[in-house]
């Protein structure tokens, strides 16, 4: 398996980081407009991307400010199974988030977008904690 990894930090508290990518509101305002789903463990989210596609995930692993684990159970793309993972801790006055997603067994287009965009959205993240605003897919503000 080849998976994607993106380390960053973050100036906000660990708290504030895992309320945005565990939380239905939240990650509305960084990721796509269009989620819902209840975020516990076995749960299913849903994240539309109006005009391109649908991904639900089931949440696999959540500790509050730690860490929360999503696979991919529904698509249209050929990423059913894979697993995005958001594992946070407190470095130096920060959160230093580390994103991995596994699933991929070779380095083909949809790797090389999958890693562009995670990478895109990861930056949106960054900015709603810091700043109050993300580049959520579907928002005004959003930079295609």
């Amino acid at each position: 398996m080849i998976p994607i990894k993106h380390l960053l930090h973050i100036n906000s508290p660990v708290g504030e980081v895992f309320k945005a990518i565990s939380d239905e509101k939240s990650m509305s305002n960084w990721y796509t407009t269009m989620v819902s789903g209840k975020f516990e463990k076995g749960s299913n989210i849903t994240f539309e991307f109006v005009d391109l596609a649908t991904f639900k995930f089931k949440i696999i692993k959540i500790q509050k400010n730690e860490f929360i684990h999503f696979q991919c159970v529904e698509s249209e793309w050929d990423n059913i199974g894979h697993i995005m993972k958001y594992d946070l801790d407190e470095n130096g006055g920060k959160t230093r988030l580390r994103y991995t997603y596994e699933g991929f067994t070779e380095m083909d287009d949809l790797y090389s977008n999958m890693n562009y965009s995670s990478g895109k959205y990861l930056e949106s993240l960054r900015q709603y904690c810091q700043n109050g605003r993300g580049e959520a897919f579907g928002s005004s503000n959003y930079r295609s």
